[in-house]
């Protein structure tokens, strides 16, 4: 049993790598087994992982919808990340920007919240010079109008719902796992007579 624990642990591991989901969510694979010591007719072994969320998500392919039935909010890179780590919120981003984000509904395609400003050398959007005052000496060169407009910079897609792809079969490896104790009982209890 401890064979086949091990080796569905690592079955399911180099699965995970191997659909590009990285080494992180792999090494969330754990196993034990039990006795946790010598040996036993009622042996057994329990592979889990300490993100059950995130991998039979993975494993399913579930339909993403909003909490409230509204939109999903996707960042573009023009967003930038989120200071707690992972994915910005629209509202966090109005926060640290000091913009608002304007809703354009687009027919054909998601909608898009989009700031009204510029990106920067990073990609990232930020309050356009024109709007701030910065850069407007005799340096600048002004078009006839006056100030230089202003762009409307895509920040985040709106979608009604997203489809995970399916990029992870567990209960195929699980299931040869299971084919393969009688034969590793069998070949242990032989090496163990001779």
């Amino acid at each position: 049993m401890r064979e086949a624990g091990t080796g569905l642990k690592t079955a399911w591991r180099l699965q995970i790598t191997g659909a590009g989901l990285g080494t992180r969510l792999a090494n969330s694979i754990q196993s034990q087994n039990f006795p946790r010591s010598g040996k036993s007719l009622d042996a057994a072994a329990l592979v889990w992982s300490k993100a059950p969320v995130i991998v039979g998500a993975h494993d399913t392919g579930p339909l993403i919808r909003s909490k409230n039935g509204f939109w999903l909010a996707i960042p573009l890179p023009a967003a930038g990340k989120s200071l707690r780590g992972g994915r910005i919120t629209p509202g966090e981003w109005e926060r640290r920007r000091g913009l608002r984000l304007r809703f354009v509904y687009r027919r054909t395609g998601p909608s898009l919240l989009v700031a009204e400003g510029r990106l920067n050398t990073k990609g990232q959007a930020v309050v356009s010079r024109s709007k701030t005052g910065r850069g407007k000496g005799s340096s600048v060169r002004k078009r006839s109008g006056g100030a230089f407009a202003a762009k409307n910079a895509p920040i985040f897609l709106l979608v009604p719902q997203v489809k995970l792809p399916k990029r992870l079969d567990l209960a195929r490896d699980a299931e040869r796992t299971l084919d393969s104790v009688p034969g590793l009982i069998v070949a242990n209890w032989v090496e163990g007579r001779l």
